[in-house]
């Protein structure tokens, strides 16, 4: 085990002060909920990590491309570093309005059917909006999660949502892939070795965690807390900033 000193920390460029955004975002949402959303605020960003409230939160997309896909799924687990509240965790099953690609349904096991019979998104952002409120988010490839709830809220309401984002796969990049080489490792690039996987159950695998099948939203929100919590044991202090890891 070892962790990160203060100078081994990469801070997102020009990472927003939450906690200000949101007191504007507030002011500026049209959208009853939206504007809910942001008056609930953000935690300051040197809170310790030991005092932050996170929720885990997945999506199952229709594919990968934000202007013509869209969401299927959405998994939610509340947690902090001492404790996952698998009690309170949220799936929904949403229609997309959009044909999912046979490959899709492979993947993610929803069906055509099920979708069908789903709810639209608007119809359970109220709830996803409360479960959120307060916390800060944490996925595995925040392009997806954020990108994807932004995107079809402007399809909506014509307004879009920022939140804080902890991203457990920038966290295995910083570990893994934005460090110079040492000789073993120039060794290793010159012989075709590939660079150490940062997907989601390749770095559960490096903390000894379980494996869990994927593409199920609450079993990837699941699977993310769980890797979030062992990466701060490894590699941070409870007394951390949480401005040290999110973005």
């Amino acid at each position: 085990m070892f962790y990160l000193r203060p100078e081994q920390v990469h801070r997102a460029p020009q990472t927003p002060v939450w906690a200000e955004l949101f007191n504007e975002r507030a002011q500026q949402a049209r959208d009853y909920r939206l504007e809910r959303f942001y008056r609930a605020g953000a935690i300051n960003g040197d809170t310790p990590l030991s005092q932050v409230p996170f929720v885990a939160m997945d999506f199952e997309t229709t594919g990968l491309n934000q202007k013509k896909d869209a969401i299927v799924s959405i998994g939610l687990v509340p947690f902090d570093m001492q404790r996952i509240r698998c009690k309170e965790a949220k799936h929904w099953i949403l229609n997309p309005h959009k044909p999912m690609a046979e490959e899709a349904v492979v993947i993610h096991g929803i069906t055509h059917s099920e979708v069908q019979a789903a709810p639209d998104l608007l119809l359970v952002l109220d709830e996803l909006l409360t479960a959120l409120a307060g916390c800060v988010v944490v996925v595995h490839h925040k392009a997806i999660e954020r990108g994807f709830l932004a995107a079809a809220l402007r399809a909506r309401l014509n307004e879009g949502i920022e939140f804080p984002v902890v991203d457990t796969m920038e966290l295995e990049a910083r570990l893994h892939r934005d460090k110079p080489l040492g000789l073993l490792g120039q060794l290793a690039r010159l012989r075709g070795k590939k660079p150490v996987s940062i997907r989601l159950a390749d770095s559960r695998y490096r903390y000894n965690l379980p494996f869990y099948q994927p593409h199920h939203a609450l079993t990837d929100a699941l699977a993310t807390a769980e890797l979030l919590q062992a990466q701060m044991a490894y590699h941070y202090q409870p007394e951390t900033a949480i401005s040290d890891i999110w973005g």
